[in-house]
């Protein structure tokens, strides 16, 4: 049998190999600490906001329009804006008091703008404090997405300085009351715990400190074994030994699990504060508050949303402990613990809502940063989109589309539209389907369909580049082409009739298919590939004679790159869906600056733009000079054999927008550009406003009278013409009248007859 001192120097041995493994175990530990806590904590997804809605006098802006884009911006209406986020509203009004926003050209603080409407237009802004007129103001953006690189985790980073005081009191009172004198361990909250457990019968209170809560959710599993519990001691010994109490609190406010998004879980105060609510941690309410600290026990169990009676119990609870500690005065209590939940509804985060659109994000992403470049952490992404255009484009395509099917009673009807800044080059809006929120095939950017007589402008402009004047005499009389293998090809204008000949703006403005295809003729299809190439086709173009009938199959996103070239009178420029990006620290990545090329003749271009401007004023688009009468517009119907798909693109003088109507299946549809997609986009104008196009003719552009016998230039006083924009330089001279002997009037002429001739001889 052993002495005790054996005993006892086997116990000591046993203690030191104890102390040396503990201490090899610490040295492990504290590595994984550091390196947590001192690289990257976590994988923060990028920002994607929306373009900040800029304010001046004048401009196209409902009352209607800024009253959603407060609601997107969840600004809370107020009898009297006092503080950040909130605005009032009356009749014809709006006071805001606009957050303060870090811009991708410089930060902003809040400040106060009030508003005054008339019909769809912002009629002054003033500073609501003196009655100054202001000239200029700008909102934040509104939040439209997130792209995550870890998928099952989402959160927004905040820092502690962003914090409202009272939260992090609440957090602490509720959840570790000494977490500023313990040293990350607390033996006094264990034994708390351990009796009131004990007097409870079942377990009612964690004895865990914010730092061991820290440790389990950085390190360690859910598991409730002993040696977790004794690994979570361990490291939060270490994390409080190295680390200030201030740098643990910010860590845990953006670590703690606070609910359930579809298959994400909502991490930290900075998304839960969005998730719940839809506002900023700085502009939470005391109740409101108290529900997020509420929710750290248990997010499942106090889900608001499924157990409204017991979140809330569980809210006043804290704020009961607030009051006692003296930390809120009886009036905020009884008022706070009397309020509602005030919770957003379940999903609408804002986060998701733009499909279509941000499929074009993520794809210029991709093409001009590469698959790596969203790993980087907490990127923020200033996109073109406009809230308020989609929002009009959105709901112009679901309510004509749901008409349109009436109509034709052909339910599978599906439609798309992309909306473009024209001046800019960026893109507004986009819809890739008759349900907009379907996440799913994005016809603006993947379907790709003839686009019939959207092809006219292009040819045209091409055709005045090189010689023709819009009052050229094209012939539209029957016509045969042969193809190579010998097949025989008859275009036919869409009423069947021929008129001998017309003039050129003409021939365009009722979309007549004989004279445009002796029109491309003429100019050589060689030249209208290589045009149409330079305006921004990048795919191959076949070299057929029915090119210039609309064979080109194009998507709407490239339809309007098209037109685009058009609208800005032969300037070139790519289209865009990202303005800048910031990293992490808010310094600038990327910055939108792509220069235009003249690819076009600026007189060519401005008078196929012109050309296009009596599409609407008297010809296949003439529904929009009735619907908007006194605005000018530009824009192109189109449509495909045996009416399959309906086209419209056309643009005032801000906005450029390609609609597309057909099927997925490629059947008939029975509907024409004019009847189809152009219904579509005047539904849009009706929700969005009109600004009137103002056409700026270049140097070198005459007013010139064209007789409607052959185009040429004549004299008015001696034969019918018609007065149109015209190219000087190489203009051949204008025919003089002919010379003619008067004469006495033959017998049995009236001399009433006589003036009357002369009359007419003048018009």
């Amino acid at each position: 049998m052993k002495s005790p001192r054996k005993w006892w120097g086997l116990l000591l041995k046993l203690s030191l190999v104890f102390a040396v493994l503990m201490g090899i175990f610490g040295i492990y530990l504290d590595s994984q600490v550091r390196e947590r806590f001192e690289g990257q904590k976590w994988a923060l997804p990028a920002l994607v906001y929306s373009r900040p809605l800029e304010l001046f006098p004048d401009q196209k802006l409902s009352h209607g329009q800024m009253l959603r884009e407060l609601q997107l911006l969840n600004y809370r209406k107020v009898a009297s804006p006092s503080r950040p986020g909130e605005y009032s509203a009356t009749n014809n009004r709006i006071e805001i008091h606009r957050r303060s926003f870090n811009f991708s050209d410089g930060a902003e603080p809040a400040r106060q703008i009030l508003l005054t409407f008339s019909g769809q237009r912002l009629q002054r802004m003033q500073n609501p404090s003196n009655g100054r007129e202001l000239g200029y103001a700008r909102m934040d953006p509104v939040l439209l997405d997130r792209l995550n690189v870890e998928k099952r985790e989402d959160r927004l980073l905040v820092r502690l300085d962003q914090v409202p005081e009272l939260l992090k009191t609440a957090l602490i009172t509720v959840e570790d009351r000494d977490f500023y004198e313990h040293d990350g361990v607390s033996p006094l909250a264990i034994l708390r715990a351990l009796v009131v457990n004990i007097k409870a019968g079942r377990t009612v209170q964690g004895g865990s400190t914010l730092t061991q809560q820290l440790a389990k959710n950085f390190f360690l599993t859910q598991d409730r074994s002993l040696w977790r519990k004794v690994q979570e001691a361990y490291m939060a010994l270490i994390i409080d030994f190295r680390y200030e109490k201030d740098e643990i609190l910010e860590a845990y406010l953006n670590e703690v699990y606070l609910g359930q998004n579809g298959g994400q879980g909502v991490y930290g105060f900075g998304l839960a504060s969005y998730f719940y609510f839809g506002l900023p941690l700085n502009e939470l309410t005391p109740d409101q508050m108290a529900l997020m600290v509420a929710l750290v026990k248990g997010p499942s169990y106090y889900d608001p949303w499924r157990n409204s009676e017991r979140a809330r119990d569980r809210r006043d609870l804290v704020l009961r402990l607030l009051a006692n500690d003296g930390h809120i005065d009886r009036e905020t209590y009884e008022r706070s613990s009397n309020a509602p939940l005030q919770l957003i509804e379940r999903g609408r985060m804002g986060y998701g809502r733009t499909p279509a659109f941000m499929g074009l994000l993520r794809q210029e992403l991709q093409e001009r940063f590469g698959g790596e470049f969203l790993r980087q952490n907490g990127l923020k992404i200033f996109s073109s989109l406009d809230p308020i255009a989609q929002h009009s484009a959105e709901q112009a395509i679901i309510e004509q589309v749901k008409q349109l099917r009436a109509n034709t009673k052909k339910s599978d009807l599906e439609a798309a539209m992309v909306v473009t800044n024209w001046r800019k080059g960026e893109v507004s809006a986009v819809v890739g389907g008759a349900d907009p929120s379907f996440a799913g095939f994005n016809r603006a950017l993947a379907a790709r369909r003839p686009i019939g007589s959207l092809i006219k402008p292009p040819v045209y402009a091409e055709a005045l580049a090189s010689g023709f004047t819009l009052g050229s005499a094209i012939k539209d009389e029957p016509i045969s082409l042969r193809s190579a293998g010998g097949q025989v090809w008859r275009p036919n204008n869409y009423d069947r009739k021929f008129r001998g000949q017309v003039m050129l703006v003409d021939a365009l403005a009722k979309s007549l298919n004989v004279p445009t295809v002796n029109l491309g003729m003429a100019v050589g299809l060689d030249k209208v590939i290589e045009g149409l190439k330079r305006m921004g086709v990048k795919q191959p173009i076949p070299a057929y004679p029915s090119l210039m009938l609309g064979t080109l199959e194009l998507t709407p996103l490239e339809v309007n790159q098209l037109y685009l070239t058009l609208a800005n009178q032969g300037l070139y420029q790519p289209l865009t869906s990202i303005r800048a990006i910031q990293d992490d620290q808010g310094e600038l990545l990327y910055q939108h600056n792509a220069k235009a090329t003249q690819v076009l003749d600026p007189d060519a271009g401005y008078l196929a733009l012109y050309a296009m401007t009596r599409v609407v004023g008297g010809g296949t688009a003439a529904h929009l000079a009735a619907r908007f009468p006194n605005r000018v517009m530009a824009g192109k119907t189109g449509t495909t054999n045996d009416l399959r798909d309906a086209w419209y693109a056309g643009l005032d003088n801000e906005e450029l927008a390609s609609v597309w109507v057909g099927r997925d299946d490629n059947g008939v549809t029975g509907l024409t550009g004019a009847s189809g997609a152009l219904r579509v986009y005047s539904r849009y104008l009706d929700s969005r406003g009109v600004d009137s196009l103002e056409l700026n003719a270049p140097a070198g552009i005459e007013q010139v009278n064209f007789a409607y016998s052959d185009g040429m230039p004549a004299d008015p006083r001696c034969e019918q013409t018609r007065l149109l924009p015209a190219k000087s330089s190489g203009m051949t001279s204008i025919r003089e009248c002919q010379p003619s002997t008067p004469s006495l009037p033959a017998a049995g002429e009236q001399i009433g007859d006589w003036l009357k001739d002369i009359f007419n001889f003048a018009r």
